[in-house]
């Protein structure tokens, strides 16, 4: 499923019919233990659709001779491959070069195994987690107990589970990616470091880590085109610790109640999403973003910015920095202001958000009071994104009934 920039009313019934498809494809999926795989040479892995098959990150080369036998079926993910070997194996292919062979419990990495693929050996029983988006996951297929240090404190998880475990010493804080405590993860014999793309602007932390004998992955869920492309990686979670057919199930669930939302009427309402910066200027995000299209899911109409935007060497693939006045000259009619209070917390009121600019006040959602804010969960909280579709969806209908991700300012 590939979202269109197109305008949300031109494109909801295409949309709603690729998910509600992709949806019971997967149900009918989980009918036989079987499903989740594709078998060699099957019709299904010759489609175009199909991640594993058009990957070019994918080399099932693995030096030896292990047989392949299938490969784990992705809707919507872009940005890894599970393929299947004889005996229980699984090759990951990340989007960033790196392979790894997860190794079944009891058995051991094969001879002639190619020297850059690594090695996660099954039971994985303790391991550094520093991705903040992956604790959902982990805590959705219920192996949170992996978890033994993390490079977050209680008060800052965005798990309750795993909040309690950290408050009861049970997991230990092991400093932040660029900074990991090395002594304490060492001693607490984790073989396994979940990491996101900041790693990558911490070469040396990373290496270390594998000098001590730390299989590091990299997730790169932030950087899927598709909302349900981000859920999907439940399923590689799944794999690595061995709780296949518990992700393939909760990932069901999660995409069919996702596309009982996205089944809804179009609202017709625009949204304006932002942060104003240190310079004063507005940060936005592209139209492909996570969270831009859950407000088209939502039955919202975005107002975008891109691709060419003022000050672009300020800009990203994911987010626009626009001068204030061109800001004001776009989304001054916008219906409703969702203010992203992920990165600017100062904000917590309509007068706080007016005093960053006098121009804010004359916008029609800070006029007539339709003015919102949201926080990291947005992002973290990949398992409720059905629900944090249902705040958005109640900002659009100005409903007051939430689940608490989306939020009023007054």
């Amino acid at each position: 499923m590939k979202l269109s920039p197109t305008r949300r009313t031109h494109r909801i019934p295409a949309l709603v019919c690729a998910l509600a498809l992709a949806v019971a494809c997967s149900l009918s999926a989980c009918a036989t233990p079987a499903a989740t795989t594709q078998d060699e040479g099957s019709s299904r892995e010759e489609q175009a659709s199909d991640t594993q098959a058009t990957a070019s990150f994918r080399d099932t080369d693995l030096g030896c001779d292990l047989t392949r036998t299938g490969s784990v079926d992705l809707a919507y993910a872009k940005n890894f491959t599970i393929d299947t070997y004889e005996g229980g194996y699984r090759l990951v292919c990340t989007a960033n070069g790196e392979r790894f062979l997860i190794v079944p419990e009891g058995a051991s990495a094969p001879d002639g195994l190619a020297s850059g693929i690594a090695v996660i050996q099954q039971p994985v029983t303790s391991t550094y987690v520093v991705s903040t988006g992956m604790i959902c996951l982990l805590d959705e297929i219920d192996v949170l107990d992996v978890v033994t240090v993390s490079s977050v404190t209680a008060q800052d998880c965005p798990v309750e589970h795993l909040a309690q475990a950290i408050d009861a010493g049970d997991v230990a804080y092991g400093g932040k990616y660029s900074s990991p405590d090395f002594e304490l993860i060492a001693s607490a014999g984790c073989t396994l470091a979940i990491e996101n793309t900041k790693i990558n602007h911490a070469p040396d932390a990373k290496r270390k880590l594998q000098e001590l004998g730390v299989t590091v992955i990299t997730e790169q869920s932030s950087t899927e085109p598709q909302v349900l492309g981000r859920l999907e990686w439940i399923k590689l979670m799944g794999a690595i610790f061995g709780h296949e057919e518990q992700a393939q199930a909760s990932f069901d669930a999660i995409a069919a109640r996702v596309e009982s939302v996205a089944s809804q009427d179009p609202t017709g309402t625009t949204v304006a999403f932002f942060y104003i910066n240190d310079d004063g200027a507005a940060v936005t995000r592209r139209s492909t973003d996570y969270f831009s299209q859950m407000i088209e899911l939502a039955g919202g109409s975005f107002v975008s910015f891109d691709p060419d935007d003022e000050n672009e060497e300020q800009s990203s693939s994911v987010q626009a920095v626009i001068d204030l006045e061109a800001f004001y000259a776009t989304a001054k009619e916008a219906d409703v202001i969702i203010y992203n209070t992920t990165v600017d917390a100062s904000v917590t009121s309509i007068e706080d958000l007016i005093a960053k600019n006098p121009l804010l006040a004359d916008f029609k959602a800070v006029q007539e009071g339709r003015v919102y804010a949201c926080d990291e969960n947005m992002y973290q909280a990949m398992t409720s994104m059905d629900a944090i579709m249902s705040d958005i969806r109640a900002a659009l209908t100005n409903e007051n009934d939430t689940f608490g991700y989306i939020w009023k300012l007054d």
